[in-house]
């Protein structure tokens, strides 16, 4: 089948008038929907009317009867083999605020030991960049403060990450 002008300017009138691909191959005949898709590639068609069973709007569906009321499921998901049987309140952590940490205590990278705060302070690519250079607890990287910053409980972050729900 070749694309005669005559055909493709019909094709041209009846994408503008938001016929499908089906229904312009069947118009057109002896051609199948995926040439005519082609075609219109091809001739960088778009913009076309929207046909008339899609512009209007779809009726909404009609409510539940009062007696079909949805029951709220709980909100817990995943395993609940090992959740916990009881509602507690977690102790408030206390506020970090600004740690200020006193000029000789300040390491360079080539200062840190085993026994000193690794936690970066500032933008590394300036002047002005150093290390906590405090002293660790328990085998840690970092020193008290720096830990509670680091070290969240998992719940904590979990509890975070989920979209609020009502």
């Amino acid at each position: 089948m070749n694309w005669t002008d005559e055909r493709v300017e019909l094709l041209k009138k009846l994408w503008a008038d938001g016929l499908s691909a089906s229904q312009i191959a069947a118009e057109l005949g002896g051609i199948t929907r995926n040439a005519v898709i082609g075609k219109v590639h091809r001739l960088g068609l778009s913009g076309r009317a929207k046909s008339p069973t899609s512009a209007a709007p779809r009726p909404r569906k009609a409510r539940q009867p009062a007696h079909m009321l949805r029951v709220a499921r709980p909100q817990v998901r995943g395993n609940t083999a090992l959740a916990h049987a009881y509602e507690y309140e977690p102790e408030p952590e206390p506020e970090l605020t600004d740690n200020i940490i006193p000029m000789g205590q300040r390491r360079t990278i080539l200062e840190l030991t085993e026994d000193t705060c690794r936690w970066p302070i500032g933008d590394p690519g300036t002047s002005d960049f150093y290390f906590c250079g405090g002293n660790t607890s328990s085998g840690l990287p970092y020193c008290a403060f720096h830990s509670r910053v680091a070290y969240q409980p998992v719940t904590d972050r979990r509890r975070d990450k989920r979209p609020a729900r009502a």
